[in-house]
């Protein structure tokens, strides 16, 4: 999801590496939940986040899609998300006492949060965001430790493959008609969601198989 602001109104002016240290830890939240909260659509989901939540839950895609996840158009991509409740306006997922009850799964959103990415010359790097949390007293803590990915190198190779990917999905959809659109759309949601990866084997080697396939399909 592209945002078109400058870097010094949301940030500290430093871009951090996953060994840099940053003033992120907040204590695991002790009791704070506001982040969880009013965030609409915005906690985009990537194939690797449904992968994590669906051999976690043991639930298929479509289950998911019932009550907790649902699907919107994100720069003419359609794209999962996590879903709100209605009445409480907060993450589907949160308890009734403010806490995460897929903390182990969570997304790489929220994993990264109040941090995020900044992508330049093929890469990334961290951010943090000022204006996001509401813990004005956090402490410093190791970017990977913060993140608590497994395998944080494998996930941050996936990560570019993905955001490369979408990126020239994008630059090609200019020319499509909204047949087309669907088609391609439905194709997606297929290959990188709804068909199951083998829980017995690794994720990231299936994936690339995939994206590779989806590369040559779509002549990108």
């Amino acid at each position: 999801m592209k945002r078109n602001i400058k870097m010094k109104d949301i940030s500290d002016g430093r871009l951090y590496g996953p060994d840099d240290m940053v003033r992120a830890g907040c204590d695991d939240c002790a009791g704070c939940s506001k982040c969880c909260h009013v965030v609409g659509d915005t906690i985009k989901l990537d194939p690797y986040d449904v992968y994590r939540l669906v051999s976690g839950l043991h639930v298929s895609f479509e289950v998911l899609l019932q009550d907790r996840i649902e699907l919107h158009v994100v720069d003419g991509i359609i794209r999962p998300n996590l879903k709100m409740d209605e009445k409480k306006n907060a993450c589907t997922f949160l308890n009734d006492y403010g806490r995460c009850t897929i903390h182990e799964l969570r997304p790489g959103f929220c994993r990264m949060f109040p941090l995020g990415r900044y992508f330049e010359n093929g890469g990334f790097k961290y951010f943090l965001q000022i204006h996001e949390c509401y813990r004005e007293m956090r402490r410093l803590v190791r970017v990977r430790k913060f993140i608590d990915t497994p395998d944080l190198e494998a996930n941050t190779v996936f990560v570019n493959h993905w955001h490369d990917f979408l990126e020239a999905l994008e630059d090609n959809l200019a020319g499509l008609s909204p047949e087309e659109n669907s088609q391609l759309n439905l194709y997606l949601l297929k290959t990188f969601y709804v068909t199951p990866y083998d829980e017995t084997k690794d994720f990231y080697a299936q994936f690339e198989e995939r994206l590779a396939e989806s590369r040559k399909a779509l002549a990108l």
